[in-house]
Order: C-alpha cells, then sequence, then structure tokens
C-alpha cells in the first residue's frame, strides 16, 4: 500500500487514470434504472483517491476543460443559431425564463443562508447538471481580489455542493417532469402524444423507422403485365401513387438491362426493379405483374448516405417540399438527426442547416441528392486539428477580455471563450462542411473523455477538504437543491403552457434540454409512448448549455 500511495503521488498521471476507471466503473452501477453517470462517478472517486493529499498541476485540469466546452459548442453550434429564428421563438423564450430562474434561486437562496461563493457555484451547478460551471465559477474566482488561500477553499467548496445537490437535480427532475409536469398542465402524457402524432402523420405515415427484424426500405424485381401500365413512361408510373413514393431503378427490356430515367418508356412483358417501402411491396407490387427472380437486374450499387444540409435554399423546407423536387428522385429518408440527436419526423418536418440526413437509394441518385442538400460527410478517422487548435485559442483570447460592472470585472474567462468559439466553429462547419471535421469516435474522446478527466483533478484537489464540507453544510444543501432545482422547471411550465400555449410534449421536452438533462427526455418519452418529446428538445439544449455555462462567472460576481 505504501508503495501504490508512493507511486500516485509521485507520478499524477496515474492517480488521473485511475480516477477516470474508477469513475466509469461507479458510473455504471445501477439501482434499478437509476445510475450516477460517469461525471459524477468520476468526481467522487477522485474524492476518494484525493484522500491520499495527491496534487495535479491545475493546467491539466484547464486543457481537458477547454477541450471538452469547445467540442460541446461544436456540437450544438448550429442548432443555438437556429434558436434566434421566429419559429423557435417559444422554446428560445422557455429556456431562458427556465436559466434565469435557476440562477436568481440559487443566489437568493445562497444569500439568505448565507452560503459562501464557492457553495453558491456549487449548489448552481448541481441542481441543474451542468458540471462545466465547476469551471467557470472556479476560473471566476481566481480572478478576485482575495488571498490564495480563501480563493482555494472556495474553489474546494464548489464540488462539494455540487456532489449533493446532482443527485437531487438529477434523479428527482426526471421523475418530476413526466409524473408531475402533466398535473400541472392538467393533461394525459399518452394522449397528448396520440393526438401530436396523428396531428403531425394525417396525410403520410412518416418515413421514421424503428428498429425491426426487417428492411424499411426494399428493392423487388416485378414482370409488367397490367395493360395500364404498358407504353408509360417512367416518370409516369412513378406519378400514379398519390399516397407513396414508389421509384423504378432499371428496366429489363428484351433481355438487355438499362437505368430507368423519367422518360424510359415501359413495355409489355417487361422486367423492372421497383424502390419502395416494404410493406407497399408486400401490399400493392402485385399490381404491376408477378414478382420474378431476377437476381441480376436488383444486384445494382446502393448507398446508405449521411449528408449535412448546408443550401441555403432549402433550409427551412418540409419533407413533402423536398421529396417533389427532381433531385430527390430515388431517394428516401432512413433517419434526421439535429444536433446529434435522432429526430421524429414526418412529411410536414422542416429541415435545418446543420441536420445530418441519412439518405437511401441507387449510388448514382443518393450522389445527385447529396450534391445538392450540402455536404456529403462520409466516414473517416481524420480530426482536423488545425480546427480544433485554432478555435481554442482564438476562443480563450476572446475571453480573457473583461468588462467592469459594478467595480467587479465580468470576463468569460479563456474556457469560457472556448465554448463560444465552439458555437461559432460548429455553425461554421454546418455552413462550410469541407474543413473543421471531427469524427464521432473523436468527439466522444473530447467531450466525455475531456469532462471526466476535469471531473478527476478538481475531486483529487477537493478530495482533503470534501468530508468537512459536508458536514457542515450536507443536510441543508440537499434540501435547498431540491427546491432551486424544481422551482425553475414549475416556473417554466406553467409560462409555456398558460403564456405561450405551448404543446405539452414539446414543453417538457424544451424542459429537459434548457435544464441539460437528458435523461428526463428519456423519461417523458416512454410516459407518453412517443419520441416527439425530442423535437422541443435539441434548441433549449443547446442555448441552456451556453447560458447556464455562463452563469458561473455571473453568480461568482453576484455573491462577491
Amino acid at each position: 500500500m505504501h508503495y501504490l500511495v508512493k507511486a500516485l503521488q509521485e507520478h499524477q498521471e496515474l492517480a488521473v487514470f485511475l480516477v477516470v476507471g474508477l469513475g466509469f466503473l461507479i458510473g455504471r452501477l445501477k439501482i434499478g434504472s437509476f445510475s450516477l453517470g460517469t461525471v459524477v462517478g468520476t468526481l467522487l472517486a477522485g474524492v476518494l483517491i484525493g484522500q491520499l493529499d495527491i496534487k495535479v498541476p491545475a493546467i491539466v485540469k484547464a486543457i481537458f476543460f477547454d477541450l471538452f466546452l469547445f467540442t460541446t459548442g461544436y456540437k450544438v453550434g448550429p442548432q443555438f443559431f437556429r434558436g434566434l429564428k421566429k419559429d423557435a421563438l417559444p422554446q428560445l423564450a422557455v429556456t431562458v425564463v427556465l436559466c434565469v430562474t435557476c440562477l436568481l434561486c440559487a443566489f437568493t437562496a445562497s444569500k439568505f443562508l448565507g452560503y459562501d461563493i464557492g457553495t453558491a457555484a456549487g449548489l448552481l451547478a448541481g441542481a441543474f447538471t451542468e458540471s462545466t460551471v465547476i469551471g467557470t465559477a472556479g476560473d471566476a474566482i481566481h480572478r478576485l481580489n482575495l488571498p490564495d488561500l480563501e480563493k482555494i477553499r472556495l474553489i474546494n467548496n464548489i464540488p462539494v455542493a455540487y456532489a449533493v445537490t446532482y443527485l437531487i437535480g438529477t434523479a428527482f427532475i426526471v421523475w418530476f417532469l413526466p409524473n408531475i409536469g402533466p398535473r400541472l398542465m392538467r393533461v394525459n402524457l399518452r394522449e397528448e402524444g396520440k393526438k401530436l402524432q396523428a396531428e403531425i402523420s394525417a396525410a403520410d405515415e412518416p418515413e421514421a423507422g424503428v428498429a425491426s427484424a426487417y428492411r424499411t426500405f426494399g428493392v423487388r424485381a416485378y414482370r409488367v403485365t397490367n395493360e395500364k401500365f404498358v407504353n408509360k413512361t417512367v416518370g409516369e408510373l412513378e406519378a400514379l401513387p398519390k399516397d407513396v413514393r414508389v421509384f423504378i431503378t432499371r428496366v429489363r427490356h428484351e433481355g438487355l438491362i438499362v437505368e430507368a430515367e423519367p422518360a424510359t418508356v415501359i413495355h409489355q412483358g417487361d422486367v423492372v426493379a421497383v424502390m419502395t417501402r416494404t410493406e407497399i411491396h408486400t401490399t400493392r407490387g402485385t399490381e404491376i405483374g408477378p414478382e420474378v427472380d431476377d437476381k441480376v437486374l436488383v444486384d445494382f450499387p446502393a448507398e446508405l448516405l449521411d449528408v449535412v444540409v448546408t443550401n441555403k435554399a432549402l433550409a427551412g423546407k418540409t419533407l413533402r417540399e423536398l421529396a417533389a423536387i427532381e433531385f430527390a428522385r430515388g431517394v428516401f429518408l432512413q433517419k434526421l438527426l439535429r444536433a446529434g440527436e435522432p429526430m421524429p419526423f414526418h412529411p410536414e418536418t422542416r429541415v435545418d442547416r446543420g441536420d445530418v440526413m441519412s439518405i437511401l437509394g441507387a449510388r448514382r441518385d443518393v450522389e445527385r441528392a447529396a450534391a445538392e442538400l450540402g455536404y456529403a460527410d462520409r466516414p473517416t478517422n481524420a480530426t482536423d486539428m488545425i480546427f480544433v487548435g485554432f478555435g481554442i485559442v482564438l476562443g480563450g483570447l476572446v475571453g480573457l477580455l473583461s468588462v467592469t460592472v459594478g467595480g467587479l470585472p465580468l470576463t468569460l474567462t479563456a474556457s469560457g471563450g472556448a465554448l463560444v468559439m465552439g458555437l461559432v466553429f460548429g455553425w461554421l462547419r454546418s455552413v462550410r462542411p469541407t474543413f473543421g471535421r471531427i469524427p464521432e469516435p473523436a468527439m466522444w474522446v473530447f467531450d466525455t473523455v475531456g469532462l471526466t478527466t476535469f471531473m478527476a483533478v478538481v475531486g483529487l484537489g477537493a478530495g482533503p477538504s470534501f468530508v468537512a464540507g459536508i458536514q457542515k453544510s450536507g443536510v441543508s444543501l440537499v434540501f435547498v437543491g431540491l427546491v432551486v432545482a424544481v422551482l425553475p422547471h414549475v416556473t417554466a411550465i406553467l409560462f409555456g403552457r398558460y403564456v405561450l400555449k405551448m404543446n405539452p410534449l414539446i414543453l417538457l421536452g424544451a424542459c429537459s434540454g434548457a435544464g441539460t438533462i437528458t435523461a428526463a427526455l428519456r423519461a417523458v418519452q416512454d410516459e407518453s409512448q412517443s419520441k416527439l418529446p425530442a423535437l422541443g428538445y435539441t434548441v433549449p439544449y443547446a442555448i441552456g448549455n451556453i447560458v447556464l455555462t455562463a452563469w458561473g462567472p455571473v453568480i461568482v460576481a453576484m455573491m462577491a
């Protein structure tokens, strides 16, 4: 044991990796369906190992925190700027109400109970599960005109308050939104889910497929025997169905295979390769004629491709409108991602710049559609580190600028600047996606490993004073954390429902996003038995991340 302790004290990098490993292990432990998660797990592991009095240089924490914040901004950038558009104003208003209320609640409770600056910042961070406040508030405390030992004490109080209130902020809100939220609005979530689904998909069944044992779309071969299809062009035949999309991709005529074009004429006895939804093949395929086994005809290159929507002329159009444009012939939408979240979609769903559309079809059709929609985001392992490196540097330089208000210097801090520049660079990537690519696996490392390493160093630093801090203010923090977590959500729900007249499912999704609690979104979806609350989640999540992170220096200034 002496050897292990000495090794960890002299080689702090080993202690950091030990904490991260233990943190992920603790985060995966479940009690029923509840788990602490890797962030809190890592913080607790850091506090535990921190009892060995291990000193990690502060620069380690800063590097990983900047990397995490830049990535956070990068992911939500397109949706953050979309939140400034007119059609997203109700969601923006709910987010602002919730975030401002949470700041005022944390500040009022802290002043009333005599909490210090660090405890107030930790209360805000934990009650709203926004761990980034730990970093931005800590940076702000460093800039205060206080003795160094006092700064260290205040900074170490942040994770103490965070750890106590995080459990309340997460667990209770995950239960509160799907169970008490509907009662505040006097609605039944499942009935509202059915009504909203009926409203948005009254004309057509959504093309979004759930996980199933069969292919959502398929191609089959039919011999043309129906007289009404003979001597008609492919374009005329594809226009016949009014309620579904059906395409003829290839034709076998007199033994020869030709690629179907809208002007191609279909003759009696031709064999056609038809691409459409699987259920359409089953129920209506034989209207053309008998299905035949023609492997060569249907054995053509097909492609499933992710495309980032960048075409300004197409932004804001519905999927129905896009489907009617010539370039969409032969192409089906398999999945729609917005700010990294899978979105339920239907013919009236509007597409935004920065959305990622997974489109399926014959390769030539997919390539044509991708060229019109925007940028084909083909898989690659390479990260544009020029983009990442310069983005963090520029953000840090902007963040170091300060404004004096009431005699107190207010600043984004270098880490807050990295977040802001991540927003800008993420938006630039959505508009000009030929540069700045960060593959999903790399983004996971920057995001998850960056945050957990930061939390590991925070836990190690706070370890020696953690137990004393819990003993001093733990009981009151539990109760106060509950009030501070719940009151802003109650305010946002009442404001959104009775002032803005928002749909209950969209409103609860917006509250989950504004409070940056993804687990609450899942709970609302489970209770409503609908994926539609995600429609209200992405814009508030993007804005909530930014505003709550910015509250770190603000609450420090208010308390000071």
